[in-house]
């Protein structure tokens, strides 16, 4: 199976083609342009170097969120174009669990950290070993020192993943947790990692058609939770 992912939750954008298991080629960005002027050129010459036309693709796969709403919308929305026309399966997949999906060699806890910022992070906690990478919590948008507590009760080796790592590493509650903070090629999340999740997805029965495709949003975007507390002060 030949799947096709794309990430841009971040200020990172990437796109990756796998085939059962197998990296044909990905391609990441980390530059201050925007998605839409980087996301499809990417996948463009993804399939170039790869000489796989986009008919050959199998899946479509995105990170649906948590992430940046603009960022996500782009990623969902370019996914959705390209499946339609082709009338191909896509699988909307958790960022905080395709950050977590290539640390399965690590033996511990992972806990992926996205800025989420008004003084929170998006969060979700994953045991990896052996090859295996099991969720123990829902994705979920909390406060650092919330999670901090959370994990303190946890045993073994902690890991600290993801664009919210090193705010939060750097946060006496977790120094106390003697953690591990990635290295900068493991610690943001790739297409590559949303193609793992997606192939999980699909042995799940979770692919869906096109149509279907949404994004995934733990908070209310900035503009409506203003005018929402506007309205609670009229």
């Amino acid at each position: 199976m030949k799947i096709l992912a794309v990430d841009s939750t971040a200020v990172a954008g990437s796109a990756a083609l796998v085939e059962d298991g197998k990296v044909l080629g990905e391609f990441y960005c980390n530059t201050r342009l925007t998605h839409s002027q980087t996301l499809m050129p990417m996948v463009e010459q993804l399939l170039r170097c790869t000489q796989v036309p986009l008919e050959q693709v199998d899946l479509f796969a995105v990170t649906a969120g948590p992430g940046s709403f603009t960022g996500v919308r782009i990623g969902v929305s370019c996914v959705k174009g390209m499946a339609m026309a082709l009338d191909k399966p896509c699988a909307g997949v958790s960022t905080l669990e395709a950050m977590a999906q290539p640390l399965d060699f690590l033996e511990g806890t992972v806990c992926a950290l996205m800025d989420a910022r008004c003084g929170q992070v998006y969060n979700a906690l994953f045991q990896t070993g052996g090859g295996v990478v099991v969720r123990l919590t829902e994705d979920r948008a909390l406060s650092a020192a919330q999670v901090a507590e959370e994990l303190a009760a946890r045993e073994g080796p902690l890991f600290l993943t993801g664009d919210g790592a090193a705010l939060c590493a750097g946060q006496e509650a977790f120094q106390r947790l003697n953690p591990v903070l990635l290295p900068e090629p493991l610690r943001f999340q790739r297409a590559s990692g949303a193609a793992r999740a997606a192939l999980a997805a699909w042995q799940r029965g979770e692919a869906v058609p096109a149509a279907s495709l949404m994004p995934v949003y733990l908070r209310l975007p900035q503009a409506e939770r203003e005018l929402k507390k506007r309205l609670q002060n009229k």
